[in-house]
Formats: C-alpha cells, structure tokens, sequence
C-alpha cells in the first residue's frame, strides 16, 4: 500500500547535507547530483517545482586547497566557505544544463527571516524565480554569518524555506535511509516527535564532513510540521528517490504535518522569527 498525502506535492524543498555533496576526500559527487537533477526534470513535467537547499560550500573549498581535516578556526571556515560556494554553483549548474534547466543561487542570513520587509522580500525573489521555471539553489551566507557553522548542516534554514515560500513538502536527504528505532529498524511514519522519538535522534558521525545529525534534523521537522508542512528524512544515494516519494512509495520516514490553523501573513512571519530566536 502507497502513501498518500493530505494534498498534492506540487512544491518541494530538498536539503542535501555536505555529506550529500562531497565524498569523504572532498570532491563533488557529480553522478547522485546527475540522477537529482534528472528527477527534478521529471517531476517539473508533472507541475511539481524543486528548491535545493544545499550544503557543501565548506567542504569544496577543502577539496581545493586539497586538505584533508576540516578547520576549527571560524575564518578559516568563512574563507573555505567562501572559496567553495563558487564550485558548489558551478556544481548545480553543471549537473542541471545537463537536463536542460537554469539554476539561481540564493544566499540567506537569518536576519532575512528576522527583519520583515527582508522576509517579504525573500519570498517575492523566490516566486519570482521559480516562476522562470528556474531552480533556486539556496544555502546560508556563511562568508558573513556563523550560524549554520554553529548550529547545523542548514537542517534548521531548511524548514524555514519551506515556510518561507508555502512548500507542500520537505525531503532531507542525508547518510541514513530515516530515523532509526532502537532496534535499528526505520520508522515508517511519526504523527509526532515525543520525548520517546528524541531519545532514539543522534549526532552525525560524519564529522570531518558534516555536522548535524538527526537530532538537528528532527528540530528541523518540528518547525516544518508546526508550519503544517508534511517531512520524509531518507538517504539521497536511493534511486530515484524523489520521484518515488513523491508518487508515494514508502521510503525513509514521514512525519506528518500539524493539524492547526495554516500559518499566514504577519502570523507566519512572527512563527518563523520565534523558532529562530529560540533556536
């Protein structure tokens, strides 16, 4: 038996950890970007419009200063981050040309979030991109800003993206194929995360690539469910895994979407801000 969702997916935000990006000698992983991008095309025919949130600018700048051990110094990173964001656009650019489709890249702060007429303004930008039938590529300013050094793998500006433009659907594609019980065995569906469902949530173990982990994911989950925006975490090297998620198949871990009034205007704004704050 398939899922079904309690509307139709016609927009989605999928976040890619730098894990997802960059093999552990920190080079691009051109064939699973080849096969995301591929899917993005296909799902363009059925009316359905992709938004990446993508990590890696970090550890592509590594990969060319050929290091091999991730800095700890905060400029150091910003600088990497810096150097890397280039290669990861060219990355995007290469692998959606292929398919016949234009990327935009996008560089958010949390001040976007926080400050009003930058939040309107964010979304407007991003409408008007995907109206262009171009696929908007969004990872934070980290030459400027240390939050997602500090707190996560852009699991967090995720969920706030997806609240930003109105997604129907939120994929983090990460290592594992979902959230594990102690068994070791995936929870094909969470109503919600209870202190039961936190307790089994790790950090990463990819640590010279990645930060994170599951509990920065499920925190991630929290504020994409309360905005009422359905979630699946699974692995992104699964063939043709958005594709099939999206025509139901029971991949990863789904975790439903807050009954509640949906989130609008100044509300939706002052919802984003206090998770953000709180965060």
């Amino acid at each position: 038996m398939k899922r079904t969702f309690s509307r139709p997916m016609k927009r989605v935000v999928v976040k890619l950890g730098s894990s997802q990006i960059a093999d552990r000698q920190f080079k691009p992983k051109i064939r699973q970007l080849s096969a995301l991008a591929k899917q993005v095309k296909a799902l363009r025919g059925q009316g359905v419009e992709v938004t990446f949130v993508s990590s890696g600018a970090i550890v592509l700048g590594m990969g060319l200063l050929e290091e091999n051990q991730r800095p700890t110094d905060l400029a150091a990173l910003q600088a990497r981050a810096a150097i890397g964001q280039a290669a990861l656009m060219r990355l995007w650019a290469q692998v959606l040309k292929k398919v016949g489709l234009k990327c935009a890249q996008v560089l958010l702060t949390w001040d976007d979030f926080d400050n009003h007429n930058r939040f309107l303004n964010a979304r407007h930008t991003m409408e008007a991109i995907l109206k262009e039938g171009v696929v908007p590529i969004i990872n934070e300013n980290d030459t400027t800003s240390t939050e997602e050094i500090k707190f996560g793998d852009n699991d967090k500006l995720s969920a706030l993206v997806a609240s930003l433009i109105h997604a129907d659907l939120l994929v983090i594609l990460s290592d594992v194929q979902g959230l594990y019980d102690t068994n070791q065995k995936v929870f094909e569906q969470v109503k919600d995360i209870t202190s039961e469902i936190e307790g089994v949530a790790g950090e990463t173990q990819n640590i010279h690539i990645a930060r994170g982990g599951m509990k920065a994911k499920l925190e991630a989950v929290k504020i994409a469910t309360h905005a009422r925006i359905t979630c699946v975490i699974t692995a992104g090297d699964i063939k043709g895994v958005l594709v099939r998620i999206l025509e139901g198949e029971k991949i990863g871990t789904l975790f439903m979407e807050r009954e509640g009034k949906l989130l609008t205007g100044d509300d939706q704004h002052e919802f984003i801000r206090s998770h953000f704050k709180n965060g």
